[in-house]
């Protein structure tokens, strides 16, 4: 027997129809286990697709609150949330689209002190947040437990994504060895649609890896440009120096984030 019921049959029936992506598939998808490492607009609507798609569990991480400035792209949010936590709002609606996935929410930033944690049972992760400084936590975590993950981010009318296989290809230190520039999180121009655009094609990207269905980028870049719907593949390769790449694997001790309990809504 499954481990897939009637409804979830019934609700993935359409995509079950694409040729190559069967139930040995669809189940391999129920049984993972997805981080996204912000729910903006790029992360948030990749895990939106992630979950509606059919993934068994989501680990969400992005702190802080929803602002009036977030809302041209925050599509998991609504204007009566402003000033409450984003992660409460996110698994709520989550939940609404597919009470089959489960959903585990953290409101921190990603750290040497709790990634380790956090990716526990992981099988694929989504870079989405915007600064370098938590992407490269990221990458440098997902290289030592040898997971893969997604690296995507957009500025203005322009995108990137590459994946990152460890031990196979190229993570984003060997891309971008420099130090985290200095740059405003907030600072930069974001039309929601744009960073709907590349979370769609994230959520697509961790699928084909998740379930081996397709052909998912590797060891190449998808670039584009929507203000003149420019779109572009360049090859990327394994940077031999880089230091996250060959660091070699010394245990480290694995503890519980200060906030790992999942974010609780406040009373009113």
């Amino acid at each position: 027997m499954g481990i897939l019921s009637e409804i979830e049959l019934e609700r993935y029936r359409r995509q079950l129809m694409l040729h190559g992506f069967g139930m040995a598939e669809q189940e391999r998808l129920k049984e993972s286990t997805a981080l996204v490492s912000g729910i903006g607009g790029l992360g948030g609507t990749a895990a939106i697709y992630l979950a509606v798609a059919g993934i068994g569990r989501l680990i969400l991480v992005h702190s802080g609150t929803l602002t009036l400035s977030n809302m041209n792209r925050q599509i998991l949010m609504t204007h009566d949330w402003i000033g409450r936590p984003r992660v409460i709002r996110a698994k709520e609606t989550l939940e609404r689209l597919n009470p089959d996935v489960e959903i585990e929410v953290h409101d921190l930033r990603l750290n040497n002190e709790n990634i380790m944690y956090l990716l526990n049972g992981v099988d694929i992760a989504l870079s989405a947040r915007p600064n370098f400084e938590e992407r490269r936590v990221l990458n440098r975590a997902c290289i030592r437990k040898a997971i893969p993950m997604v690296e995507a981010a957009m500025n203005g009318m322009e995108g990137y994504i590459f994946n990152i296989i460890p031990g196979k290809g190229p993570c984003l230190d060997c891309l971008f060895p420099d130090d985290n520039p200095e740059w405003e999180e907030l600072g930069f121009p974001v039309l929601g649609a744009v960073s709907g655009t590349l979370g769609c094609i994230m959520a697509t990207e961790a699928i084909k890896l998740l379930t081996g269905y397709g052909k998912p980028l590797f060891r190449e870049m998808l670039l584009y440009n929507l203000h003149d719907l420019d779109f572009r593949k360049v090859r990327i390769r394994k940077d031999p120096s880089c230091r996250t790449c060959n660091e070699e694997d010394k245990p480290r001790k694995i503890q519980a984030p200060a906030r790992a309990e999942p974010a609780r809504q406040e009373m009113a």
